[in-house]
Parts: C-alpha cells; sequence; structure tokens
C-alpha cells in the first residue's frame, strides 16, 4: 500500500481536469461554497499580481510586517522543491499532517467533479487560513487575476500590481495591454491599489479600470517614489518619508519591488509599523531563486577560488531585462549562464538582453519536466543572436566547462523557476 503523503494526494488531485491550467472561477467557487466560503472569514487581505516581481513584493511585504511584530499568513507560487512552500501560516511553511488533512478535505468536498491542481491547492490554502489565527494574508496570483482562483477575496484591504511584461500569452492574450486586463481584473471598488513600474500601456488600462470601479491608484514615480540614496534607499509618498537600508535581494529592480511593498503598509489602516521595523524587515527578506547567490553544496563545491555561482527563475522578456541590468554592474570578472526553459517561453526574447553581457552559453534540458525546450534549441537561439553556445547534459557538465576556460568567472543559472527548482534540489 503507498504511504498517504502530500504528494501522492497531490497527484491525485492532479488528475481531477484535463487540463492544467482553465482559466475560470466557477470551479473554485463552488468547492468555496461547499467548504463553507473560507474567502470570506480571512483577516485583511493583500492581493498582489504583476508578471514580474509578484513573490519579492510579498516576501516582503511579510518580513517587513513579521519584524512589526504582526502574524502573517501567506501563499504563493509556484513552489521550487517542497509545495509545502507555497502556504506559510504564521511564517512557518504547513506541515506535512496539516497539508494532507486539508487536502483530502478539499478532495471530499469537490466530490469528483472537475478542478484544477491549483484551483483546489488555493481552496485549501484559504481553508488553511481560517484555521490558524493571523492578523493578515499575503495573497499572490498564480496566472492573470481576473480569473484567477485567488480572485475570490471580495473585498482585499490592498491591491498590488507589480511590473507587467509579456508573458503566458496564450492564457492572458498576446500584448501588453490584454494582459493589463487581466492583471487589473483584481482591482475592487474603493480599495486602494498600488502600482509598481508598468508599460505605457499597462498604465492606461489599468487606469481605465481603476477609474471605472473608482479605484485610488499609488503609482511608482507618482503617488510614491523609491531610489538608491547613499548606501540605502529613499521611499516618500504623500505621507511618508523613509530612509532605509537596500532590501536583502540583489538587483537595482529589487528597489521598485521594496518600494511597491512599502506602499502597500502605507495604505493598510490598523497595521502601525515604525521605520525602524520596515528597516528590519528589507534586511530579513528571504526569496530563495531570485538572483540568489549560492553558498553552499555540490554546485558550489565545484567551483575554483575565484568563482561565483548564481541562480535566478526568471524567464520572460521582463525577467531577462532586469537579469541584463544586474549583469551590466558585473564586470568584475567574465559572465557564463546555464540555461534551462520551458518550450512555452519566449527564448530569443528572455536571451537577448543578456547577450551583450555573456561569453558563453550552456543550453541543458530541464530534467524530469513535461514540456522542456530542448538544449540544443537554446543553443540555437542564442547562436541566432549572437551568442556563443553549446549544449551540456547537465548543470554540473556545464560548470565543469566553463571552469576550464578561465581562472575566474560568474555563473548565472536561469530561465525557468522549474529549472531552478531542480538545481535547488541537486545543490542540496
Amino acid at each position: 500500500m503507498i504511504a498517504q503523503t502530500s504528494d501522492v494526494v497531490l497527484e491525485r488531485l492532479g488528475r481531477l481536469h484535463p487540463k492544467l491550467i482553465d482559466l475560470s472561477l466557477g470551479r473554485v467557487e463552488r468547492l468555496l461554497a461547499a467548504l463553507g466560503n473560507p474567502q470570506d472569514k480571512l483577516p485583511p487581505v493583500v492581493h498582489v499580481a504583476g508578471t514580474n516581481g509578484k513573490g519579492s513584493t510579498v516576501a516582503t511585504l511579510r518580513a517587513c510586517l513579521e519584524a512589526g511584530g504582526y502574524r502573517v499568513h501567506a501563499y504563493t507560487t509556484p513552489h521550487l522543491v517542497r509545495f509545502h512552500e507555497r502556504i506559510r501560516l504564521c511564517g512557518r511553511l504547513i506541515e506535512e499532517e496539516t497539508l494532507i488533512a486539508l487536502l483530502e478535505e478539499c478532495e471530499r468536498a469537490n466530490d469528483g467533479s472537475p478542478i484544477t491542481y491549483f484551483e483546489i491547492t488555493t481552496a485549501a490554502a484559504l481553508l488553511a487560513f481560517t484555521r490558524t489565527p493571523a492578523d493578515i494574508v499575503l495573497l499572490e496570483t498564480g496566472l492573470g487575476g481576473r480569473l484567477d482562483a485567488t480572485n475570490v477575496i471580495r473585498r482585499p484591504a490592498v491591491t498590488a500590481i507589480t511590473p507587467i511584461s509579456l508573458d503566458h500569452q496564450s492564457f492572458l492574450g498576446d500584448s501588453i495591454s490584454a494582459i493589463a486586463a487581466e492583471k487589473a481584473g483584481i482591482l475592487k471598488p474603493a480599495v486602494p491599489a498600488v502600482i509598481g513600474p508598468q508599460p505605457q500601456e499597462a498604465q492606461t488600462v489599468i487606469a481605465a479600470r481603476a477609474d471605472k470601479l473608482g479605484v485610488r491608484l499609488h503609482r511608482w514615480k507618482h503617488e510614491w517614489h523609491c531610489e538608491a540614496a547613499g548606501d540605502g534607499m529613499r521611499f516618500s509618498s504623500e505621507q511618508w518619508r523613509l530612509d532605509l537600508p537596500l532590501p536583502s535581494l540583489v538587483g537595482t529592480h529589487q528597489i521598485a519591488n521594496a518600494g511597491g511593498a512599502i506602499a502597500c503598509l502605507e495604505q493598510l489602516h490598523g497595521f502601525p509599523l515604525p521605520a525602524e521595523a520596515i528597516a528590519t524587515g528589507l534586511r530579513r527578506i528571504e526569496w530563495p531563486a531570485r538572483l540568489q547567490r549560492l553558498t553552499r553544496g555540490p554546485l558550489v563545491e565545484m567551483m575554483p577560488e575565484g568563482w561565483e555561482l548564481w541562480l535566478d527563475g526568471g524567464h520572460n522578456p521582463g525577467a531577462g531585462a532586469i537579469l541584463a541590468d544586474s549583469a551590466a554592474g558585473w564586470r568584475d570578472r567574465p559572465l557564463y549562464l546555464v540555461v534551462g526553459m520551458l518550450k512555452t517561453k519566449d527564448a530569443t526574447g528572455f536571451l537577448a538582453p543578456l547577450a551583450p553581457h555573456a561569453r558563453a552559453l550552456a543550453g541543458v534540458t530541464i530534467p524530469d519536466e513535461e514540456n522542456p525546450l530542448p538544449a540544443e534549441a537554446i543553443a540555437e537561439t542564442a547562436r541566432s543572436i549572437g551568442m556563443i553556445a553549446t549544449t551540456t547534459a547537465s548543470v554540473a557538465a556545464a560548470l565543469t566547462q566553463f571552469v576550464r576556460e578561465r581562472p575566474t568567472g560568474r555563473v548565472l543559472i536561469c530561465g525557468s523557476l522549474h529549472f531552478a527548482g531542480t538545481v535547488l534540489r541537486e545543490n542540496g
């Protein structure tokens, strides 16, 4: 008999719908009604949508609120290594026994009806949040916003939209404007909305939706500003002017992400936070595979002195541009890329911004992935935009190849959150 683990239950739940993604609210609303509508029994909710930076924004909010002494639930997707990463109860990953019980409760309530994996696991998360007392819930959308399973919160305390770029076009539309319309679906009447840096097309769509609903927007470089200042950063808005340390997450883009989180804190009524708590939170943010330097593990041990190993889960053109911005500042040693991607992603759009900064690239086919972009296709794409590119059977093989070339270097493993999760598992 197979032991009843959360992995076994999750695999079973994944067979309840023929499609992995089928955007709709009807199925999850039906299940939530059968569960007693837990979404209506939550503490105040901050709901976050966007293409890039959602998880970093949630992680920053969580760190700052916890530094202020608040009990925080958080729901994020996807996970990197274990499903438990998606559900945090008062700062702690959900325990195995609790997760199994919740998933099985949702399975019984669903009674065999078609429902996607994300929908039923979102219902389990919302149910979990009602069973453990907390002060606030941080809720990250999975895909889009308007028809995302998290968009069942009737009146969140604050909504936020992080930077929008092209991604998931087959589900959200093939233009920035169409994608922005889906993301803006989380806006609610009279609920303040914090808006991060956006292309002009996205700004226009979001503003039109906000005007229709009577939503007051708090926009980057309009109602709030956050920029580097000396050794730290400065946040300023209509109410606040704060001199703060830089966030612990690496990259200049994280200043805007942190600013968006602070702007959300400013709009949260009933959650006073001294500047010292925000500063402490910024120093304590933890969010793996977001321009993360790996400092231990078997892959790091392969690297000679003078080499660095970095990991990022970015996978769309916007993420490629963000990584390129960081790579432009890495001039002390040559940069090498190890890239694994999914077939559904725009490899050219992701790699083009990085091409001028990388000495060479190694393409890897993501192992144990249903829809990987073959390593040779990644290498061919890289060559088509002027990069030196080869293929290797694994990350370890790529590292071995690169370290033979020079006495020092920096390797960035990137291209997919799925790939990043694989690397973190391999590296222990």
